[in-house]
């Protein structure tokens, strides 16, 4: 079936561009025991029923870290740039998952602060999503949203409004983050 060759291609795509030092670190990580724990350092995501589901799909570290990284990274670039508030927001987000300086995460989330990646990034992780949610129960499914949501939702208003003023969220970033809720079963 199609979807077991997505896990991946998307890691391929995520990974795409890396010099050899993170390649070693990719290694490391790979090696790194799949536990809740280690789930929920490296994407954020702090819902113990579903890092629970990822350890029992056998879903590795590197592909959760990137269902949380690229929404984040693609709604900082939804007004055609990334400004030094989103920055900050990013790194601060990724530092909180415990993702440091160094980390193959970080140096992704930083050189994808400077150079936007590919559309194709966005359009593997869309597919991703629809099919881990085939294989997540409601609640699940309902979990891993409302946790995304909220960690892109948290960049978007990074920036702010015009002067401070108004609606912090651009209509450009509001497109992105409805573009990445309908990744999401509507039920």
């Amino acid at each position: 079936m199609i979807h077991h060759h997505l896990p991946s291609r998307m890691e391929d795509l995520f990974f795409l561009k890396e010099e050899k030092r993170l390649i070693e670190q990719l290694k490391k990580m790979e090696k790194m025991k799949e536990t809740k724990e280690a789930l929920a350092q490296v994407s954020g995501i702090r819902d113990e029923a579903l890092l629970q589901k990822f350890v029992d799909l056998n879903i590795r570290p590197e592909t959760v870290a990137s269902v949380s990284l690229i929404p984040l990274i693609e709604v900082a670039w939804a007004d055609g740039g990334v400004d030094e508030k989103e920055r900050e927001a990013l790194l601060s987000a990724v530092h909180q998952f415990g993702i440091k300086p160094g980390d193959i995460d970080y140096e992704l989330v930083k050189e994808w602060t400077a150079i936007r990646p590919s559309a194709q990034l966005l359009e593997a992780w869309m597919h991703y999503i629809e099919h881990l949610c085939e294989r997540l129960m409601p609640v699940e499914r309902a979990a891993l949203k409302k946790e995304i949501l909220e960690q892109t939702t948290a960049i978007a208003e990074a920036s702010g409004g015009l002067l401070g003023l108004g609606d912090k969220i651009s209509k450009s970033e509001r497109a992105m983050l409805q573009k990445l809720e309908s990744a999401f079963p509507k039920a």
